[in-house]
């Protein structure tokens, strides 16, 4: 299914929307498609003139694919310059995500940014799609309509006090409509999507359970997400069943984007069988 029908939600009432059910391979709703639409529900109900610039969100149980979500919004504030909203998604009556986003009028001040990473460019890259081992993994039967291409760990820049490091070039495969709102929430569906792999580079060989627990989002410059993005992931700390996994996204141009901070669980799998809302890689 596109991101476009990803991304439709339905009104019920005031504040109100509920998201489509999507077909999926995965055991739970991927937890970009819950904070896309999320994002989606908050900013239909924000003047245009205010821009989202952050949210926040927690996974507070594993949703279901199979069954639709229904988003609450609440209006906490409404300012001159800035908006918040407060969405939870919940299906079969119980919360699965909770996420507060804060809305801004543009304006003028300080600027910088730190450097792009020098890094091989999309086009010397092989799409995924053309790698039959990794066409066969989930994660790229799940997300196949967008263009994925994986920089390789010995061709990374590394510096030498990170402990783990991935970068991968991503956009999305078809034009997209012009409306920087809809490609804020198509990068929000997008960010939960290589994230916590950061972590696995130093454990390649390790069989883990991982979810995510949080997310943490902040646009800083206009973008489209029709277009690429490196996504230059760090997990600066793992441990106690935990993984902290971090993303700065720069458009071609070498402006930085927006800015990711995740927690997820990643701990070793002890049994043959997956637990109910997790994923077992290796």
């Amino acid at each position: 299914m596109g991101i476009e029908e990803i991304l439709e939600l339905e009104r019920i009432e005031n504040d109100i929307y509920r998201g489509s059910s999507i077909p999926s391979q995965l055991q739970r709703t991927f937890g970009g498609q819950v904070a896309g639409q999320s994002l989606v529900s908050a900013a239909k109900t924000v003047d245009v003139s205010f821009r989202v610039h952050s949210l926040h969100g927690y996974f507070l149980r594993p949703g279901n694919p199979n069954e639709p979500t229904v988003f609450t919004v609440d209006r906490v504030r409404d300012g001159r310059s800035f908006a918040t909203r407060r969405v939870t998604g919940v299906q079969d009556g119980k919360a699965i995500f909770t996420m507060s986003a804060s809305f801004h009028v543009e304006d003028e001040g300080i600027e910088h940014q730190d450097r792009m990473p020098d890094v091989m460019g999309p086009e010397d890259l092989p799409d995924v799609a053309e790698d039959e081992a990794l066409r066969q993994k989930m994660f790229y039967k799940e997300w196949n309509r967008w263009d994925v291409r994986l920089v390789p760990h010995d061709k990374i820049a590394r510096s030498s006090n990170l402990a783990a490091q991935q970068q991968v070039w991503i956009r999305y495969r078809d034009p997209l409509p012009d409306d920087q709102v809809f490609h804020v929430c198509a990068l929000a569906y997008m960010s939960d999507m290589t994230l916590l792999g950061s972590a696995k580079v130093p454990h390649e060989d390790v069989a883990t359970q991982t979810a995510s627990l949080d997310h943490a989002l902040w646009f800083l410059r206009p973008f489209r997400a029709d277009e690429w993005l490196l996504y230059d992931q760090t997990s600066p700390s793992a441990g106690l069943g935990r993984a902290l996994t971090q993303g700065r996204i720069y458009d071609r141009a070498g402006r930085m984007v927006a800015a990711v901070t995740q927690e997820g669980l990643m701990r070793y799998d002890r049994s043959a069988q997956h637990t109910p809302g997790l994923e077992t890689t290796r």
